[in-house]
């Protein structure tokens, strides 16, 4: 690739580079850059909002160039204050643990692994002394700290500020000092504490890194980012039929944005089937197939869309949907079906499976299922097809 092409593939889903010249003269140097991502893994799965930022390392590894993938095992259990109204609860040790095992079983379906250097900042903040952090808060000023957003707003409405959620950023800036960062990619939120690790690089005499940052991807339901907590994402590991189902879930103003963000379909073919006549049902197919076929096969895409089409469009009950044993704690007799689906793990409370009921998105073989009081034989449910919401079946057994 020419410089301008390498350019071209580097920006696409960015919404600023800091700065576009600086990285152009990096990438004309002909070197291999160290191009630094760090994540926090606050959360077991690895969403299609994550994906956004790795798929951007993924680009810089494809150009040859060393992704340098930092997990935040340390700084998870200080808490990223980035966009947050209050002070988030800390993480212990064995929850961040079992997090970054859950993590790295995932980042192989974008990342080469092989060819990634992934490195955890407790190696270094782990073993700072207290005198290596005041010597690390001498270098940034309070006024500094507090002109990011997320703190003037608390300070402005008089809600705290935690001092662990101070050193928050001049942690992330350090991550570059020690892994010598040539580019730092984040989302748009992470703005603030890319900037700061910019500064101290250069208060270490190093060059200041580039900082590429990426907009945060709007989650199913059309309205937050993607959150685990929220409900509203799509994982990379979610089976084919889930992620398929999942990805025609999302409102139809939205569907541009996922195909930049989430596929590596060019941005002038799908301009160009937005401003067509088609069918917006048959352009959100393509993109649910382009999002399966990266994480999966195109075999798979192909029977998703397939499954769909059979369960969905045309109102039949899945042959091949997921089996599921009833918990044997409900007994044999007078089972009550919004216990059922908490069991199942298919609602967090009775309440809220009464109100799936209630709304009319719990069926039972077809037939809806409304009424929170009925009583079922253990009997008369296996082999019964259960159905939650839109994308979402259980055989019964």
């Amino acid at each position: 690739m020419t410089i301008e092409q390498q350019l071209a593939l580097l920006k696409r889903g960015t919404t600023e580079i800091i700065s576009e010249a600086d990285l152009k003269e990096k990438l004309e140097s002909g070197r291999k850059l160290r191009v630094k991502l760090g994540v926090d893994p606050t959360a077991r799965s690895v969403t299609l909002g994550w994906a956004v930022v790795l798929r951007k390392l993924r680009d810089f590894q494809r150009l040859g160039h060393t992704a340098v993938l930092i997990i935040g095992d340390f700084t998870s259990l200080i808490g990223d204050p980035s966009g947050k109204s209050k002070t988030r609860p800390q993480l212990t040790v064995e929850e961040v643990q079992a997090n970054v095992d859950s993590v790295l079983t995932q980042i192989d379906t974008i990342l080469d692994v092989s060819k990634t250097e992934i490195r955890f900042n407790r190696e270094w903040l782990g073993k700072m002394s207290f005198e290596d952090v005041i010597r690390l808060t001498s270098r940034y000023t309070v006024a500094r700290i507090l002109e990011r957003d997320d703190f003037t707003k608390r300070l402005r409405e008089e809600r705290p500020i935690a001092m662990h959620e101070i050193l928050y950023p001049l942690c992330q800036g350090y991550d570059s000092v020690a892994v010598q960062a040539d580019v730092e990619l984040g989302g748009n939120d992470q703005k603030f504490n890319n900037l700061v690790g910019r500064n101290l690089m250069a208060q270490f005499g190093m060059e200041p890194q580039v900082v590429v940052l990426s907009p945060l991807l709007v989650g199913t339901d059309g309205k937050e980012k993607m959150s685990q907590s929220l409900g509203n994402y799509i994982g990379v590991k979610d089976e084919p039929n889930d992620m398929f189902g999942k990805a025609m879930s999302i409102p139809d103003e939205i569907m541009e944005n996922y195909f930049e963000l989430a596929t590596d379909v060019p941005m002038d073919e799908v301009r160009t089937l937005i401003a067509s006549d088609a069918n917006p049902r048959d352009i959100k197919r393509r993109l649910a197939r382009e999002i399966v076929a990266l994480y999966h096969s195109q075999e798979a895409a192909q029977s998703a869309d397939e499954y769909f089409l059979s369960t969905f469009s045309r109102r039949e009950q899945p042959v091949d949907a997921e089996p599921a044993d009833i918990p044997a704690e409900l007994g044999d007799a007078d089972i009550n079906l919004a216990s059922l689906i908490v069991g199942l793990e298919l609602a967090k409370s009775n309440g809220d499976a009464k109100r799936l009921m209630q709304s009319g998105a719990v069926s039972l073989d077809g037939e809806k299922a409304t009424d929170p009081s009925a009583r079922f034989q253990r009997s008369d449910l296996v082999g019964k097809v259960l159905r939650i919401g839109k994308h979402h079946f259980r055989k019964l057994s």
